[in-house]
């Protein structure tokens, strides 16, 4: 391809030139399709695939979720943490919908270092106005106080939005080699977890033994995630948090449960029943 544009630029470019005016300039009808039908092929795909691909679909969804009521959220403090899903880019508006939805909340922000590749730290920080922070999922070398100590006593809810099949594993495993995973497991707040998933990931054997182990613990609340439109196949096959209007409703409604003590414990273990159940109201 490379080598044919340079013939055609350079060297080509004086043989040519007697049969490119004779076929072009004489009846300028090939000319014609050429420019119409070249820029229509490429942008016919473009447009119906491209913008419907990443952000199309979510985007009458989240305007709506913005008119909505918000549900209620009975906390003064509220840990997001963001794992390094693409689904992570929309996190400043989510930033924004709980700021407005919620304005005497305190936030902390918690990205772990693949969750910077999406979003930065300067896209959140200008608007938490000064009433929460955002931090990196990593122990500073010169910090006085343990920084998952601080994260698990500070938080009265948790919300993992979006979760990686990675943070997921981890989190299901019992790993804790991070603060923000450290201050899950040692958190009495609910943890509310919004998985984002490739395509295949939902069905894998593995995410679904760690999502019945992390649904058998009492302050977890799992969301179930939603078809949603792969960034890389371009198809409906992967797997996207549900919106965070509904992540909150299910965090509220188990922070109610555990401060009852009617938290209900059933949960799907069967892998074969695993989807089934995903998709039951």
């Amino acid at each position: 391809m490379t080598g044919g544009d340079d013939g055609v630029m350079t060297g080509g470019g004086v043989p040519q030139a007697p049969s490119t005016p004779q076929t072009l300039s004489t009846p300028q009808a090939p000319s014609t399709p050429q420019t119409l039908s070249t820029p229509q092929n490429p942008q016919a795909p473009q447009t119906s695939q491209t913008p419907q691909a990443p952000y199309a679909p979510p985007l009458p969804a989240t305007s709506a979720a913005a008119d909505a009521e918000p549900p209620a959220l009975n906390v003064e403090r509220l840990l997001v943490v963001a794992a390094g899903s693409a689904f992570a880019t929309g996190l400043p508006y989510w930033t924004d919908w709980l700021r407005l939805s919620y304005p005497e909340l305190a936030l902390k922000i918690v990205l772990t270092r693949s969750a910077q590749r999406f979003v930065t730290r300067q896209a959140l920080a200008g608007r938490l106005h000064r009433v929460g922070e955002v931090l990196v999922d990593e122990w500073p070398e010169h910090e006085g106080t343990a920084r998952h100590v601080d994260l698990a006593e500070w938080a009265q809810a948790v919300v993992v939005y979006p979760a990686t099949f990675h943070f997921v594993a981890r989190l299901a495993l019992g790993l804790a080699d991070s603060p923000a995973l450290l201050a899950c497991h040692c958190t009495r707040a609910p943890v509310a977890v919004a998985p984002a998933l490739p395509p295949g990931g939902l069905e894998s054997a593995a995410f679904q033994t760690h999502w019945a182990t992390l649904a058998a613990r009492p302050n977890i609340v799992l969301a179930p995630p939603h078809p949603g439109v792969s960034l890389t196949t371009g198809r409906a096959d992967a797997w996207v948090p549900p919106l965070l209007p509904e992540v909150v409703g299910m965090l509220e409604q188990r922070r109610a449960e555990l401060e009852t003590g009617s938290a209900d414990r059933e949960a799907p273990t069967a892998r074969a029943d695993f989807v089934a159940d995903l998709a039951r109201p």
